[in-house]
């Protein structure tokens, strides 16, 4: 399952204020018979699937230090809670060939409508909230499987997977509505808000600007080569109509192309991964120096938005993961994109480093619990400062000026604990040093609790 990505739309300013939305005993425990209820039309076999998760999180940040704050600023001492129920149909079309079908219901919102944290703390959070439930069908694609030769493997029952097996050496073809994220920059450790890390640039790379609308999916193509420890991916993606959209662009004349090389290995007998991963967006962008020296000309806050034209945006990442011993495992993820572009999709973040480990709970007769730990830094260019230092905003931060500009930087832990085979709940701690990119604000500590459930 790909991350959720998030946030209200640039150029909008921040929306109207919420408060924490309650969720009546009624629409969890609904959600609840739905999944047990439905539970019963899953086959095991490969013709046909059905999968459902419902997940709900209540999160708070503290009170901290903060003299000044500006449209898409990080407020203190507050709680926001957001859930989501979907389920995952998959069907046998012919043979190789599935098409999978992911209708979903939402409610509720990030911390500040998903504003203030360039990181920002909750990838459950869409970009778009609201305090009642509503409905969207999030992915929509057909995936074939041309098998070739080496030793067949079993395929296990998934979401976005049908039971069977499959050869080592295939070519895969996935076209449709999905997220990028499904198919690109995966790690078993750090990549699924609903099960481990909470904070998007731990589950994903924090520069990946990677096409999606307001709700983190796209409309594309995927193809994927995997030959004996290698495998190699491309793929053409729908941008959305305008930086940080709820739509997409009709038409695809701004689009997204991606690269992914895949290197699989064993170092003393314990699986290991790497990903080189490269992109171009090209869409109407904006030059963040030029909306800079027309807001210094004008003596107006910064705007982008007078300064787009159609260009191209590049930027890349490296992702690995490595088990150590069984249940303990590493991951690592550096990305880069271009910085005196604007963010288009994802996040105001030009460079991101996270590293952490993942450990099973074997080792205190915990066997299906999970204790996370990871540590991330982003940054942003020079050219980006000065934007922001200029009133400007961004997709999610924007304090209305940036004197002291400082490294953003978060130490995320969490501790998922099974209750059964088909539900967990997690506890879990941020502690975010420089809210924003902003010396001036914070530290701040954020809380979580979230609950898990799937079949």
């Amino acid at each position: 399952m790909a991350p959720k990505p998030r946030n209200a739309i640039m150029g909008t300013g921040r929306p109207a204020e919420h408060p924490s939305v309650s969720f009546a005993p009624a629409w969890c425990l609904t959600g609840l018979f739905l999944l047990a209820a439905t539970a019963q039309a899953q086959v095991a076999q490969q013709s046909l699937a059905v999968h459902g998760e419902l997940t709900y999180v209540e999160q708070e940040d503290s009170d901290f230090n903060a003299p000044y704050a500006g449209a898409n600023s990080l407020t203190p001492d507050q709680g926001r809670e957001a859930v989501d129920l979907n389920l995952s149909v998959g069907a046998a079309l012919w043979s190789g060939a599935q098409i999978w079908v992911n209708p979903e219901f939402d409610q509720g919102f990030g911390l500040d409508d998903t504003l203030g944290v360039a990181g920002f703390p909750n990838g459950e959070a869409y970009k778009v909230g609201a305090t009642r439930p509503y409905f969207r069908l999030q992915r929509l694609f057909v995936r074939e499987t041309l098998d070739g030769d080496g030793e067949r493997e079993p395929v296990a029952a998934a979401a976005g997977a049908l039971q069977g097996e499959q050869s080592a050496n295939r070519w895969v073809l996935t076209i449709g509505k999905f997220a990028v994220t499904d198919i690109f920059d995966a790690n078993d450790y750090a990549h699924d808000p609903r099960r481990d890390f909470l904070n998007w640039a731990a589950i994903d790379a924090g520069a990946f600007d990677y096409a999606a609308d307001a709700w983190g999916y796209t409309v594309g193509a995927a193809l994927e080569r995997y030959q004996g420890p290698w495998a190699i991916r491309a793929g053409v993606f729908d941008l959305s109509d305008v930086p940080n959209s709820a739509r997409l662009q009709s038409g695809f004349d701004e689009f997204q192309m991606l690269v992914e090389l895949e290197h699989r290995h064993e170092l003393a007998g314990h699986p290991g991964k790497v990903l080189i991963t490269g992109y171009e967006s090209r869409g109407r962008m904006g030059l963040l120096d030029e909306a800079t020296a027309v807001a210094i000309a004008t003596d107006q806050p910064a705007d982008v938005a007078d300064v787009r034209r159609y260009r191209g945006r590049f930027g890349g990442l490296i992702n690995l993961q490595q088990e150590l011993l069984a249940g303990l495992g590493i991951f690592a993820r550096y990305s880069k994109a271009a910085g005196n572009v604007e963010a288009y999709e994802f996040s105001d973040i030009d460079r991101s480093l996270a590293v952490g480990l993942s450990l099973q709970g074997g080792r205190w007769r915990r066997r299906q619990d999970t204790f996370g730990l990871a540590f991330i830094d982003d940054g942003i260019s020079a050219a980006r400062e000065q934007f922001l230092n200029a009133g400007g905003l961004g997709i999610l931060v924007g304090d209305g000026k940036l004197p002291h500009p400082a490294a953003e930087q978060i130490l995320e832990t969490y501790y998922s604990a099974s209750l059964n085979p088909h539900a967990q709940v997690s506890f879990d701690y941020q502690w975010i040093a420089n809210p924003a990119y902003n010396g001036d604000r914070g530290p701040v500590s954020v809380f979580a609790v979230r609950v898990h459930a799937q079949f």
